[in-house]
């Protein structure tokens, strides 16, 4: 495996390019898994500390949305160790994992379409794991105009950059310590993909850990501070996103770009 140890410039975040064990939301070790007989995920090691965004990287069936499930409990077939926030989630459920501080934002939305947009986010607010109240309703609806425009109105009746608007709005409601984003802006209008990653900008300045995934891989570079890319199962190439940005051929060979 190739990577890269350089500390990143930004003093505030120099010590999260090797973070230590008490910063660590996520330290994954030697993941196994498994869809039926089909073996998925070869021994992958991940890390995620307090105040890190990752850009999870790789060509299409690389093991990226894989991975993310097993963190989270929803690949039963699996094994390595998986701890979140000190606590052994190896075996663990994804109640479990959203109670140790990590959102989910799945590929698809998985929004609740009967319900309407402000019982959507009600259903989700609860207290952090530290027993914080940051994001409010009105947080999110200030974060996000165009949900304060329809907070009557059923989540099917929203269009698909609406819903995802939804979906992370919803996951912030959970005050969570990290948020994982799957795929948030495939197949949304331009407009959209730019008010999608505006967002996620602001997210990452207040300092909540976030693990994104998407196919634009600039855009995932200029709103990371890791980069961790994936090759069938396997992760290959791991580093500061400062210093992968000056090795284009690197990218470009597991990213095919």
């Amino acid at each position: 495996m190739s990577a890269v140890h350089n500390p990143e410039s930004a003093p505030a975040r120099a010590a999260r390019t090797q973070p230590g064990a008490s910063s660590l939301l996520i330290d994954a070790t030697d993941v196994h898994a498994w869809y039926g007989s089909s073996h998925i995920l070869h021994g992958v090691n991940f890390r995620l500390a307090a105040g890190e965004t990752v850009g999870l990287l790789g060509r299409n069936g690389m093991g990226k949305t894989t991975l993310i499930r097993t963190l989270l409990g929803l690949v039963k077939q699996r094994s390595g160790r998986i701890v979140m926030q000190g606590r052994d989630l190896s075996q663990g459920k994804p109640y479990q994992a959203a109670r140790q501080g990590t959102a989910y934002v799945p590929e698809g939305r998985g929004i609740f379409p009967t319900l309407s947009v402000r019982e959507n986010l009600i259903m989700s607010a609860r207290a952090g794991t530290r027993g914080q109240r940051e994001w409010t309703e009105q947080k999110v609806l200030d974060t996000f105009p165009r949900l304060a425009e329809r907070l009557d109105n059923l989540g099917s009746q929203l269009s698909g950059g609406e819903q995802q608007m939804l979906s992370i709005g919803r996951a912030l409601m959970t005050n969570p310590d990290a948020i994982i984003l799957d795929e948030a802006t495939e197949g949304l209008a331009p407009l959209i993909v730019a008010e999608i990653w505006r967002v996620l900008g602001e997210i990452r300045a207040t300092g909540l850990a976030a693990v994104v995934v998407d196919r634009n891989y600039r855009m995932v570079m200029a709103n990371a501070d890791r980069l961790a890319i994936l090759e069938k199962g396997r992760m290959v190439l791991e580093g500061s996103a400062a210093e992968l940005q000056h090795q284009p051929d690197e990218i470009g060979r597991y990213l095919g770009v």
